[in-house]
């Protein structure tokens, strides 16, 4: 069974510190997959939560891609999406408010959407203070808990594509 949350347990996962190690780097190389490549990296919460950073880019259009902050639940499996900075490539259309829009945005878990019985991230937002994958990254490192280690910028935060 999946989980289900909370809105103030999804912001406490989304605050959780979550400090990154100094190779972190190293571990975020852009692998082909099919259309796209792909990445993950594993962070230990200071809390004890497991998360995944998720990253996918499109081969062909660099505005269509996706950051994932995910969280593993306890004795489970299926990762949980808290959030998800995507690319300004699709209409994107909120069920419950019934609205569309089509620029950058950011999906994020909310119980309302979870007791639509929809997937947790389906509500998304527009962003303007992101316009590609590296500056979204650091919206995401900026806005969810993340600790750099020392003597590094979040500026600094870049992927490696692996060719």
């Amino acid at each position: 069974m999946a989980a289900k949350y909370s809105d103030e347990e999804i912001e406490a996962f989304v605050k959780e510190p979550k400090p990154l190690p100094p190779n972190y780097r190293e571990n975020i190389k852009l692998r082909d997959r099919r259309g796209h490549k792909e990445s993950e990296l594993l962070i230990d919460g200071e809390n004890g939560s497991e998360f995944h950073v998720i990253f996918r880019q499109n081969n062909v259009n660099t505005l269509d891609f996706s950051i994932i902050l995910a969280l593993l639940p306890a004795d489970t499996n299926q990762l949980f999406r808290l959030r998800r900075y995507n690319g300004k490539s699709h209409e994107h259309s909120n069920k419950i408010e019934k609205d569309k829009f089509y620029d950058f945005h950011v999906h994020q878990a909310t119980e309302r959407y979870q007791e639509y019985g929809t997937r947790e991230d389906a509500y998304a937002e527009p962003r303007q203070n992101y316009n590609d994958f590296h500056s979204a990254l650091d919206c995401l490192v900026k806005e969810c808990g993340f600790i750099l280690p020392p003597g590094q910028q979040r500026s600094l935060f870049e992927v490696e594509n692996d060719n």
